[in-house]
């Protein structure tokens, strides 16, 4: 193979990626997890690369508007999206989407994962999921739930709590975790399934305070929190992730150079470390094996919703 003057062995796979700014896109409003998240990723990606990764926020609609832009975007590998379980696996079984997440977007790779925690407002003074699923049964007037829109993980989470808990806590779409968490703390809505990384800084001055997790297990960057699955509702989780995707007519090989650009992020010790202060626990994945993960999450959250009759406010 002819060398170049370096000494090193020229690769077709480095011209696979546009040299040119990169989009990254994100369903949600500045501030929240996948804010975090994508920041943090871009920040290195570019390091990495020598390219400009811009992160853009497209939030509403629970995530679709954005997944809907990529879905319509150029084919060339200059346009990236940081998904969510929302559109990708949740949303399809809700609602007439503009776009089908299987034939308009391609994987790349999982990001990251996490359970939500359920937190309310300091004002109602209860601190625990018997308090608070005593206080919707007695006087359900005094509580709403906020999510990240309609469709998404927090969304949903409400939803099986009040099927499985026998209540009724309204549902309050936002555009993302930060106007969310905004409204939280200002006793606007008195609830909130939210990501750890909005909801701890809030949780530390008393702001707010933590009633459960959502996942089956406690988190290591929460031990102290209980699981809504050990506090009265067993079997209960709703985890949840981001992950990678581009348009679906994306050249393969320059989808397997984003999967490997990206895997190398999220294994860099100072990325993860960032990553899991935040919550956020980096999950990297092959394009097959995110396949077949998105496939399995919309398996079980369509037969929920179908089994609970969950419907769309």
């Amino acid at each position: 193979m002819q060398r170049s003057p370096r000494g090193l062995a020229p690769t077709a796979q480095a011209q696979d990626i546009p040299r040119k700014s990169i989009t990254m896109l994100v369903g949600f409003a500045p501030g929240g997890g996948a804010d975090t998240a994508a920041r943090l990723i871009a920040k290195k990606l570019s390091e990495n690369l020598g390219l400009s990764v811009v992160v853009e926020n497209r939030a509403g609609a629970g995530g679709n508007i954005a997944h809907d832009q990529v879905a319509r975007a150029e084919p060339d590998g200059s346009t990236i999206l940081l998904g969510s379980i929302g559109p990708l696996a949740i949303a399809p079984h809700l609602m007439k989407l503009p776009y089908d997440p299987v034939k308009d977007l391609a994987p790349i790779t999982m990001g990251v994962n996490f359970p939500n925690v359920l937190v309310t407002h300091a004002g109602l003074g209860i601190k625990t999921l018997g308090e608070y699923i005593a206080l919707a049964k007695k006087d359900p007037s005094r509580l709403s739930y906020a999510s990240t829109g309609a469709g998404s993980a927090s969304h949903l989470a409400g939803e099986l709590l009040n099927q499985r808990a026998g209540i009724d806590v309204v549902h309050v779409p936002y555009k993302g975790g930060a106007p969310a968490m905004v409204d939280l703390v200002a006793g606007r809505v008195a609830s909130y399934y939210s990501t750890p990384s909005s909801a701890q800084p809030h949780i530390e001055t008393g702001k707010i305070t933590a009633i459960a997790t959502t996942g089956l297990k406690r988190p290591a960057f929460m031990p102290d929190i209980p699981t809504i699955a050990e506090s009265g509702i067993p079997g209960f989780n709703a985890t949840n992730w981001y992950a990678f995707v581009g348009p679906a007519k994306t050249p393969a090989k320059i989808l397997d150079r984003w999967n490997e650009e990206i895997v190398k992020v999220l294994k860099d010790p100072d990325v993860a470390g960032q990553l899991i202060k935040h919550g956020l626990t980096p999950d990297p994945m092959t394009r097959e094996e995110l396949a077949k993960f998105i496939a399995s999450e919309s398996a079980t959250w369509g037969a929920i919703i179908k089994e609970r009759g969950i419907k769309v406010q």
